[in-house]
């Protein structure tokens, strides 16, 4: 998207009645984009916000309702196309993030399903958001890592991974289900790479790395040899997310 057209865009969420801050998110704040990534907003609006108004704008694309993308941290958006570029568009309650917030500054969060992650998320999230957002306008906190989070996250994550291993061997491999043992694996996989990143106390906002960034990227050949020896293929792999992931 030309800078003009970034810009034009910013201003008009920001004029949208009960936003009162914009903010760039995914790899374009990050400068870690490619051409074709698509441009990420989060739309920060207090007490209410009518979607109805994103859709006056009248730009090309789908807009939800309040709550239809998820009802939690995660509470609907938009997909437009804007300057002829994809343009995602994020609804954040600001309230419900400031309390977000200072639950994870006590080492508290709640897991919220969410479609297209396959661990789902954490609450806290939208946290990482402000803090690795770039604010285009109004003022958002910008906050470190809690170190509670850091102390206390890492066990919870753990101990869904553990659980995700241990059932599908009793429920999977012990009955030959490839499928649904891999897709365990996936899981745990994503459950063990936010204990190693919440250890270091470092952000996540999606999945599409993380298991780049925790060190576990040598699944995929255990993964993939599941159908020749799925016994084996998945002891061993318990046994990487064991020695990466810091699972008992």
């Amino acid at each position: 998207m030309p800078e003009n057209d970034e810009e034009t865009f910013a201003d008009q969420l920001s004029r949208l009645p009960g936003v009162v801050a914009v903010a760039l998110g995914g790899s374009r704040a990050r400068g870690t984009h490619r051409p074709d990534s698509d441009w990420d907003y989060a739309l920060y609006y207090r007490g209410t916000f009518d979607p109805d108004d994103l859709r006056a704008l009248n730009l090309p694309g789908t807009v939800s309702e309040l709550g239809e993308w998820g009802g939690g941290g995660f509470n609907g958006g938009a997909w437009l196309t804007v300057g002829g570029r994809p343009v995602d568009v994020h609804y954040r309650d600001l309230d419900v993030v400031e309390h977000e917030l200072a639950e994870a500054e006590k080492g508290r969060f709640r897991w919220e399903p969410l479609a297209f992650h396959l661990a789902g998320i954490p609450s806290y999230l939208v946290v990482a958001e402000l803090a690795l957002n770039r604010v285009l306008r109004g003022s958002l906190p910008r906050p470190a890592y809690p170190e509670l989070l850091q102390e206390k996250a890492p066990a919870v994550w753990r101990a869904s991974a553990a659980q995700t291993v241990k059932y599908a061997k009793a429920a999977y491999v012990r009955r030959g289900r490839v499928t649904e043992a891999a897709a365990s694996v996936g899981v745990a996989a994503m459950q063990a790479g936010h204990a190693v990143l919440a250890a270091r106390g470092e952000w996540v906002t999606n999945e599409k790395t993380l298991l780049d960034r925790a060190g576990l990227r040598g699944l995929d050949d255990l993964v993939m040899g599941m159908g020749r020896d799925l016994e084996g293929a998945f002891a061993t792999a318990v046994a990487l997310l064991r020695r990466v992931g810091g699972l008992e």
